[in-house]
Parts: C-alpha cells; sequence; structure tokens
C-alpha cells in the first residue's frame, strides 16, 4: 500500500505496496496514536489503515469488492485506488458479482469511457473473467469465504514485525492462493496481489508491532 508523495513516500525494494521513510502518519482526528508508517498524512489511507486494514472479512461481496481493486492496483499506488473506490462501487454496480458476471461489451465499452476510475481493458475483463469464476466457486464451496480462507487455515496469521522492510511482498500462503486462483482461470492474481489481498481481508495482520492496531486486531480474533 504505498502513498504517494515524490521523495517522502519511495518504494522498499522488498514489497510494491508498502512505502519507507513517510512522514508520521496523522490522525483525521488529530489523534496522537502509533501507527504503521505507510498511510502517510492522507485521510483516506488513514481511515483505511485503522478501520480495514487487517480487520478479518467474511463478507463475499466484500472480498470480491478487494478482489478486483487489488487487480485494479497492480503498478499502482493504493491511495490511487482509495481515491477512485466510490466511483468504481458506482461503476461496477456495487461490487454485485452476479452484475459483474454479467457485463457484456456494451459495458466494457461504458466503463472505458468512466474517466473517475483506472481505465484499463485487461483488468476490466478480467474483473468479469473472476466474477464468473467466484460465482462458480461459490456454488461448489457455499462461499467463497470458506474457499479462501483455507489457504490460511480459517484463521488470520498474526506477524510480528518491528519495520515495514520486514513486512514480505509474498508468503508460501499467497504462493498457494495463486496458483490454486491462477488453476482455477482467475486472472491478476499473482503472489504479490494474492498478499496484498490477503492483508486487505484480514488472513494476515502485517501493522507493525508498535502500530496500536496490531495489539487490537490480536486481540479480537482471540476472543
Amino acid at each position: 500500500m504505498c502513498a504517494s508523495g515524490g521523495s517522502v513516500a519511495a518504494k522498499t525494494t522488498n514489497h510494491p505496496y508498502l512505502c519507507q521513510h513517510v512522514l508520521p502518519a496523522i490522525s483525521i482526528h488529530m489523534n496522537p496514536l502509533e501507527r504503521c508508517t505507510w498511510p502517510g498524512r492522507h485521510p483516506l489511507m488513514i481511515r483505511y489503515h485503522d478501520e480495514e486494514w487487517g480487520v478479518a472479512l467474511h463478507n463475499d461481496q466484500k472480498l470480491f469488492e478487494f478482489l478486483v481493486l487489488d487487480a485494479f492496483q497492480a503498478g499502482l499506488s493504493w491511495q490511487i485506488v482509495l481515491q477512485k473506490r466510490e466511483a468504481f462501487r458506482v461503476a461496477f454496480d456495487g461490487f454485485d458479482p452476479e452484475i459483474v458476471a454479467a457485463y457484456d461489451e456494451n459495458k466494457i465499452n461504458e466503463l472505458l469511457q468512466n474517466k473517475d476510475i483506472i481505465r484499463n481493458k485487461l483488468k476490466i475483463q478480467a474483473s468479469i473473467t473472476n466474477a464468473r469464476l467466484f460465482l462458480k466457486i461459490v456454488e461448489e464451496y457455499g462461499s467463497f469465504d470458506r474457499y479462501i480462507w483455507q489457504f490460511t487455515n480459517h484463521r488470520t496469521i498474526h506477524n510480528h514485525w518491528q519495520s515495514t522492510k520486514e513486512i514480505p511482498a509474498r508468503s508460501a500462503e499467497s504462493d498457494a492462493m495463486s496458483k490454486a486462483l491462477t488453476n482455477e482461470g482467475f486472472k491478476f492474481v499473482g503472489s504479490t496481489i494474492c498478499y496484498a489481498f490477503m492483508q486487505a481481508a484480514g488472513m494476515v495482520n502485517d501493522h507493525l508491532t508498535t502500530c496500536y492496531r496490531h495489539r487490537e486486531l490480536k486481540q479480537a480474533s482471540a476472543l
């Protein structure tokens, strides 16, 4: 999750979505809580960090939303995606996989004309393909949630990183997830994208141990 900002926020060498050398995070409520450094000062990034990143997610439609957004993030910063998230939600019919699975060429052309989203034809087509395969998995497993959480044995993996530099770009679990999804026919599901999905869906807790959310999420999962 790399915030923009030129020399202020430079990509790490080991993870394309996380940043180092960013300014200390400032709460949107001016709360001096200690956070991970990657949100920087951007309110949307801070809100996402505080309220969503690392939270165990079991709602199929929200899981599909992150599947779509993480595919569009490939090669870009998460801040750009967050800024366009609401426009994506409108353009993609609330991320309803049944509706997205039925998109035709007219809808693809409509999306390509929508300047409020990321207009990448391959990623748009991938979202439609992935929606159809998503529904296939739901039919087979009863829910996508049941399928996707198998890659972490249906629990959150709580890591204990002390520095952003320690956070990996992929893991054995994301490798397995990527391989399985690729074999199913999903697009834009490389291991790095899958690991970002795991972070977003709370399959892994990659908050730094100094971040107040690391402790909160670990305690919540123990309940």
